[in-house]
């Protein structure tokens, strides 16, 4: 403390008694308040100018609004709500360092705390409160615009459904065995952070598994056909669908209320040979935000270089962007932080998709509802009508519908949509498949996207690796290849549930036309000559972009090859 005081004393900007801090920490105490502010009144100086010499003294950097802004937030790590109830932030910078900011140094029990969440070494700035509290606050903004998704209670009026709450205590006082079940699998789901749970009907009873970073992972085996069934039964009861119908596929949707927000379920029941499997998709909208802070591109975690092709197509006048990929590789969620960051409220954007996924303010978004006879084509020919300057398809399936998007392209609209293909290249032969007219298409585009979700190594349980010559020969590398890898690989523990594998991050490749690819399409070269000069214009293979992961660490071999060996 006495070297405290010395230093506060050294600082030009003002004067502290040697009893000063001691009064301070004895007021902060009474009144709960922080020993900076109690500082500040004692000592007459304006808090903005206490910041800087303070923090010289616990030989911390100090940070602004912005700066905190220009960092990410490791939400994954403190989520928002606790970040805002500590009043605190933890921030992560481009090469993974891990950032604390607190507005307190003297608060011991707060940098403790910190570092729990972190569970790994970082740095701690200093920040007034007042910056904390507005960069906490444009986080909350952004939650708040994609939090529209999730249903309030007027649209619970609306489409008449009201959210059953799911909670520990739902759980343990279910009184039946098969409503216990089903809210203990959905409570456990959404803590795992599952994107979908699998109920698979076996001649023994049910299968339970969930879908986490984009792989199955068995969680349980239920035992007994009758229990089984009625499981099921209960799904469709909370999905209002037909108990007695078990011939034919059926679809329906629920929501329930947990950790205080609403969220959607999608179900599907499917008949098998052992009975009836179902399959739920959780449409957790905020959980998104409140792991990476705000809907953006950023957030998404492609590399610098991706980024910047990625904004340089989605900011064109007018043209064509497609987003190509399986199913379930982000490809929709990319579209949607494109359309984040383009929109000004100077241009009208409309969006028609099958379902809108995420409400977007100040842009118009139509549902496809193809009972009612609204297809993305001719609700994509009525968008025309309405004075659009960009458009959003959710997926092109047909040839009337990609006729009608490359018309769009071609008479002024940007038109941003997804195509499933393994990569950038098999585009072409999906629209020539479909009928289109080459010349036509490749006036229309500007350029393709093709993107994949990696599971990266567990932070906490990942150690170095040596790959045997057999797991080198399986991705096609040999030992020369991988002199400068640094391989790491999860052995398994809590935190990722043994499966080595925690987070996901997005890798691209990225094709833009110029005149040469666009003269070879038409030409119908073959797709060797098209390939090599698009490595020439700068287009990086998915394949090579996960290598650069795992050449960090970040991934493994097992990951690139089931991910990206044939895309």
């Amino acid at each position: 403390m006495s070297a405290l005081i010395k230093s506060l004393e050294a600082q030009p900007l003002f004067t502290l008694d040697p009893s000063l801090l001691q009064q301070a920490r004895s007021l902060a105490t009474a009144s709960r308040r922080s020993v900076m502010s109690e500082l500040e009144d004692l000592s007459k100086v304006d808090l903005r100018q206490l910041v800087p010499a303070v923090a010289l003294a616990f030989d911390m950097l100090t940070m602004e609004t912005a700066d905190m802004l220009a960092l990410l937030p490791a939400f994954d790590l403190m989520p928002l709500s606790k970040a805002m109830q500590r009043h605190c932030a933890l921030l992560r910078h481009s090469q993974g360092e891990l950032i604390g900011v607190v507005a307190d140094p003297f608060d011991a029990d707060l940098q403790t705390w910190i570092e729990t969440q972190a569970r790994r070494p970082l740095s701690l700035r200093l920040a007034l409160a007042a910056d904390i509290q507005a960069y906490l606050s444009k986080q909350e903004e952004s939650a708040r615009a994609v939090d529209n998704l999730a249903p309030t209670a007027n649209d619970a009026r609306r489409d008449g459904k009201t959210a059953a709450v799911l909670s520990f205590a739902s759980v343990s006082e279910a009184a039946s065995p098969a409503v216990k079940l089903v809210n203990s699998t959905l409570y456990d789901a959404l803590k795992a952070a599952a994107s979908d749970i699998h109920l698979e009907s076996t001649a023994e009873g049910l299968a339970v598994k969930y879908r986490v970073d984009g792989v199955l992972d068995h969680a349980t085996t239920v035992n007994g056909i009758e229990l089984a069934e009625q499981v099921i039964s209960r799904l469709k009861i909370l999905a209002e669908l037909d108990i007695a119908e078990r011939r034919i596929p059926q679809d329906g949707s629920f929501r329930v209320e947990a950790t205080g927000r609403e969220i959607d379920l999608r179900v599907s029941i499917m008949p098998s040979i052992h009975g009836e499997d179902a399959v739920i998709r959780i449409l957790d909208k905020r959980a998104m935000i409140e792991a990476y802070g705000s809907l953006t591109l950023e957030a998404l975690g492609f590399d610098a270089e991706s980024l910047v092709s990625l904004r340089n197509l989605a900011e064109e006048a007018y043209g064509m962007l497609l987003v190509t990929g399986p199913t379930g590789s982000g490809k929709t969620t990319t579209l949607y932080a494109a359309l984040t960051e383009i929109h000004n409220g100077r241009d009208k954007i409309i969006t028609i998709e099958d379902p809108v996924e995420y409400q977007l303010p100040g842009i118009l978004q139509i549902p496809v509802n193809e009972k009612k006879g609204l297809t993305f084509a001719k609700g994509l020919r009525s968008i025309l009508r309405h004075d659009p300057d960009k458009i959003m398809v959710g997926e092109i399936r047909d040839r009337e519908t990609a006729e009608i998007a490359v018309q769009s392209a071609l008479t002024g609209h940007l038109v941003l949509t997804t195509v499933h293909a393994n990569n950038v290249f098999d585009v072409f032969g999906r629209f020539t498949h479909m009928g289109i007219d080459p010349y036509s298409f490749v006036s229309a585009l500007n350029g393709i996207w093709a993107q994949r979700l990696i599971r990266l190594n567990c932070p906490h349980c990942a150690v170095a690796h040596i790959p045997t010559d057999a797991e080198l020969a399986r991705v096609n590398l040999s030992k020369d290849d991988v002199v400068a890898y640094r391989f790491k690989q999860g052995a398994g523990c809590g935190d990722c549930r043994g499966t080595g594998y925690k987070g996901r991050r997005a890798i691209a490749e990225i094709l833009i036309l110029n005149d040469e690819i666009r003269e070879l399409i038409i030409e119908k070269r073959p797709i060797r000559q098209i390939k090599e000069a698009a490595r020439l214009n700068g287009t990086r293979s998915l394949r090579e972009a996960a290598l650069e992961l795992v050449k960090r660490g970040e991934t493994t071999l097992d990951e690139i090859k089931r991910v990206t060996l044939h895309a």
